[in-house]
């Protein structure tokens, strides 16, 4: 049986290689939140990285994650205490949040489900941070993940949530909403 920390490893070793500039975006999607959130809601939160970086950043953030992958969940809980088995398609946990956050998740979701997901995170928060794979005009990027993906333009994105885009490179974007 392989040790929970070495499982860990290795997943993130295979994110790294479906996702070459991975580092570059958790650096960008943590560099782009507007303000020092008190109260964080983290979309898919895999194995905690995101919320790692977010709290060196911000140590006092209280964090809640949620993921639909029951292993994600109990890798997640070595990071941040509150985290729930649940799909970015369910109602959100009561807010309201200073942030909601997702990276590497929300292309998973279609055009109605993405569109869903940022007029809720409108509605119960200050601020929205997406970081994820988009699809490019020119057409594929270096970014390759298994199964079923639906990546929008970068623009289609940001139009959806209100939001900009804060940094891009590749196929890869963080867009950046800020509904105070």
């Amino acid at each position: 049986m392989t040790p929970p920390d070495q499982k860990a490893t290795e997943y993130l070793e295979s994110v790294r290689a479906q996702v070459p500039l991975y580092d570059e975006l958790q650096d960008a999607a943590i560099a782009a939140i507007p303000f020092e959130p008190k109260t964080v809601l983290e979309l898919g939160i895999g194995t905690g990285q995101t919320s790692g970086r977010l709290l060196n950043r911000f140590p006092n953030a209280q964090i809640t994650g949620l993921d639909s992958d029951a292993d994600m969940v109990f890798r997640a809980r070595q990071q941040v205490a509150d985290v729930s088995l649940a799909r970015m398609e369910d109602p959100l946990p009561d807010g309201p949040w200073d942030l909601v956050i997702s990276v590497l998740s929300i292309h998973r979701l279609d055009d109605e489900q993405k569109q869903t997901l940022f007029r809720r995170a409108k509605q119960n928060s200050k601020s929205l941070i997406i970081g994820d794979f988009v699809a490019l005009s020119t057409g594929e990027g270096e970014t390759s993940v298994p199964g079923t993906a639906y990546p929008d333009s970068a623009e289609d994105l940001a139009g959806w949530c209100e939001g900009k885009v804060a940094w891009a490179n590749d196929d890869l974007v963080v867009i950046a909403a800020d509904y105070r």
